[in-house]
């Protein structure tokens, strides 16, 4: 069996892989990214991209292409379904801490299709597509990675092995790290349409979070679409879930006239809350989905496995380099666990609770404690500073 040999070997052509494949390779790093699939994956659960994600993607000159295609979401609602009140939040109040004050809704693999075709271009990077990683064993000096190509088992030998392979990461599997957390029991349902919402809906921004303790919703707006998530009857099969009856049912109770309303995806898939008991053992480090999961209301999930990506690359860069030793990659580690646990899981798990909390007092609580949030000007700041992903970040930068 022939070896082939590079620095750094990625599984997974994600936002987060390509990502971290460009990252290493405009600084000059040997990569070969393996993905199993044909292309970059056309994704629907991810389109929301943070100020902070936004800055770090202009270092290596992508954010300009998401400014194009997507759209600018300064303005986010947290809204009761059954009083139609709203609480709105508005990022350009941090104007003052961020050239991007607001969210850009697009599509996440807008950010991966476009940094693979970038990838073709850089002499440093080989992106290789119907390649499944098969297994790897590492050693003091290196990792030999194992993947199947088109003809035969291909064999590749590299100093590092990052894994970017999802949820169902082969990587973390084979380290066998444990994924602690839960699953929560009903699966979510997302449907996309052309339909105007706000054709129907009134003073509707282009993300909603709407709490309601029968059916809560999000209402997220990308450039071609709406994306409308709900949470499914566990008990129903999933072809019951994308039927035709289920979808006018939510569309009737939405804005009426629901069997007129046509959807391009009906999308159904389990929501986690789990992160690995270390993202990095010896030579090989777990970033985004294969490293933590999270429900979607925050839009937090691909956020964070960008954020990962950039702090692994500060960790191995000046490794790769000779300049700091394979030991400082534990810093990595801490740091990411530790602000997916304080920050992103329980601030997901808080969003959730407040989307379908139930009737009577705990309800109206909830909607007060939001409202006196918006109605107090340095509450409301450092409301907004946590939802942007500021305060993880430098959560993460104290962190030795």
């Amino acid at each position: 069996m022939k070896t082939e040999r590079c620095q750094i070997v990625i599984a997974g052509a994600g936002p987060v892989g390509t990502v971290m494949a460009t990252l290493l390779a405009k600084a000059n790093i040997d990569v070969i990214l393996l993905e199993s699939g044909e292309n970059c994956a056309m994704d629907l659960r991810a389109s929301t991209f943070h100020p902070p994600t936004l800055e770090m993607l202009e270092e290596i000159g992508i954010t300009s292409t998401l400014l194009e295609k997507g759209l600018k979401a300064p303005v986010y609602h947290w809204r009761d379904r059954q009083s139609g009140e709203v609480v709105e939040f508005d990022l350009s109040e941090l104007g003052d801490v961020t050239r991007h004050p607001y969210r850009i809704q697009c599509e996440q693999y807008h950010l991966s299709r476009a940094l693979a075709d970038g990838l073709e271009k850089i002499a440093k990077a080989e992106i290789r597509f119907n390649r499944k990683l098969l297994s790897f064993k590492q050693d003091e000096s290196g990792v030999s990675v194992f993947a199947e190509g088109l003809h035969s088992i291909e064999h590749i030998r590299c100093d590092w092995l990052i894994g970017a392979d999802g949820a169902n990461s082969l990587v973390r599997k084979w380290l066998g790290i444990e994924f602690d957390g839960f699953t929560y029991p009903e699966k979510f349902l997302c449907l996309t349409t052309e339909t105007e919402l706000a054709d129907h809906l009134p003073n509707l921004a282009l993300v909603n979070y709407v709490s309601d303790p029968q059916e809560w919703l999000v209402l997220l707006r990308v450039p071609s679409l709406w994306r409308v998530l709900v949470p499914a009857d566990d008990g129903m099969s999933d072809d019951e879930l994308r039927s035709d009856a289920i979808k006018t049912g939510i569309f009737d109770r939405l804005i009426g006239n629901g069997d007129a309303v046509k959807t391009r995806h009906r999308t159904l898939y389990r929501v986690h809350q789990r992160v690995a008991k270390s993202f990095a053992e010896g030579r090989v480090a777990l970033i985004g989905d294969a490293a933590h999961l999270n429900n979607p209301l925050g839009g937090f999930g691909m956020n964070s496995g960008i954020h990962d990506a950039f702090e692994l690359f500060a960790a191995l860069e000046p490794i790769i380099n000779g300049r700091s030793n394979s030991a400082d990659i534990g810093l990595f580690d801490r740091r990411r666990r530790k602000v997916t646990h304080d920050f992103t899981q329980a601030q997901t798990i808080q969003n959730m609770e407040y989307m379908k909390v139930g009737n009577g007092a705990a309800h109206k609580k909830r909607r007060n404690d939001m409202e006196a949030i918006r109605d107090n000007d340095d509450r409301r700041r450092a409301y907004l500073m946590r939802q942007a992903m500021f305060d993880s970040l430098a959560q993460a930068k104290a962190i030795n």
